[in-house]
């Protein structure tokens, strides 16, 4: 048996068009984009016309578009940008982002570099938009408000429009971490009102190690990485030419086929959800998987036993990828914050799996035989 790979919303695999059009620029085409001959000026015309591709999508301007190494330094650069130079002095967020957003304004609530308040969670994992607004409401201060579009253990989604309207009543600077949905679900940034917005190439079958910032042309933040005019003074470093060709390329392809094999793979989650619950007793489904939710995304809680509890393990020897996100577990790894956070259940063991176009009935049907002997 082939490794049947569940685990998309980690990383998914490099689609073969992409590897295609990064390797002229991994062999022929070498130049520094920022060198003046000819091989210089083909690497920077290979950047800015990815860049001219990547803000079509999106539509955004080219201008608001800059590449990154991923999801992680985005969130870092927007954030710090917000506190220390757009003069946020108080930060909102939810405990349930992902670490690159909650470690960053961790950091800089425990440096004195602003206040920071926790925005309610509903009981099915949402965020508590009337609480976001009271929050708002009752600050004197600068707000930033960092919330993700999706979250990436359970799906649930947010209502980006929604959260950036309220932002914008109280002239609140607003950050969403995108990372699992560029690509994903249609974007159009041109009358979004939000501030910042990141992706990461590795999540739409692009190359790792490449990302994006969005930065609306209406602020201006300084450099988080300085030693260089790259990227238009915003990014110091020689660019990685060849993971901006192929993050360019994957999004042109994902959103390219994305009605008909979003559908596709939101039937798999759908078949896979009916699959469990037919065969795995006191199975739980965390989130709002049938509302407002990735369809790449299935957060699957079972009841805890001696035998469920090694279920990672399990699946993994029976070549099964997908990951954990348990409240609770011993030893070093501390489980799941986002668990903790909306579910707060010792008694359960947590699973994570997460879809792509290259997966199918077959290997479900596979997964869930073997679930039922493990459990």
């Amino acid at each position: 048996m082939n490794k049947i790979y569940l685990d998309n919303a980690a990383t998914t695999s490099l689609a073969p068009e992409v590897l295609e059009a990064m390797m002229p620029y991994l062999t022929e085409k070498f130049g520094n984009p920022s060198s003046i001959y000819s091989y210089g000026r083909e690497a920077r015309m290979a950047i800015e016309n990815a860049r001219k591709s990547v803000a079509n999508i999106l539509d955004a301007h080219p201008a608001e578009i800059f590449f990154t190494s991923g999801g992680t330094e985005s969130a870092n650069t927007a954030i710090a940008g917000a506190v220390r130079d757009l003069g946020c002095t108080h930060i909102i967020s939810s405990l349930i982002e992902h670490h690159a957003t909650l470690h960053t304004i961790e950091y800089l609530h425990r440096r004195g570099e602003a206040a920071l308040s926790w925005v309610n969670l509903l009981p099915d994992g949402h965020v508590d938009l009337q609480h976001l607004e009271t929050l708002l409401a009752e600050s004197d201060k600068k707000c930033l408000v960092s919330l993700m579009h999706a979250n990436n253990e359970i799906g649930n989604m947010l209502d980006l429009q929604a959260a950036g309207e309220i932002c914008k009543k109280y002239g609140a600077i607003f950050h969403s971490d995108t990372v699992q949905t560029v690509g994903h679900f249609p974007i159009s940034l041109r009358n979004m009102p939000v501030h910042f917005i990141a992706a990461a190439g590795h999540k739409f079958h692009g190359p790792k190690g490449v990302g994006m910032l969005y930065v609306n042309e209406n602020i201006k933040i300084r450099p988080y990485i300085h030693g260089g005019a790259q990227e238009r003074n915003m990014r110091a470093g020689t660019e990685n030419l060849y993971g901006i060709v192929g993050f360019a390329r994957a999004l042109e392809l994902s959103v390219k086929n994305l009605e008909e094999e979003s559908r596709a793979i939101k039937d798999l989650k759908l078949y896979m959800m009916d699959r469990l619950s037919g065969h795995i007793p006191g199975v739980v489904f965390n989130g709002d998987p049938l509302g407002a939710s990735l369809y790449t995304v299935l957060s699957v809680s079972l009841p805890k036993t001696e035998r469920s509890e090694m279920i990672l393990f399990n699946l993994d020897i029976n070549n099964i990828c997908a990951s954990g996100g348990s409240a609770c577990t011993s030893g070093a790894d501390q489980g799941s914050h986002v668990m903790r956070a909306i579910n707060n259940d010792p008694n359960l063991v947590t699973v994570r799996f997460s879809f792509s176009r290259f997966n199918t009935k077959e290997e479900i049907d596979y997964v869930v035989e073997k679930m039922k002997t493990m459990i």
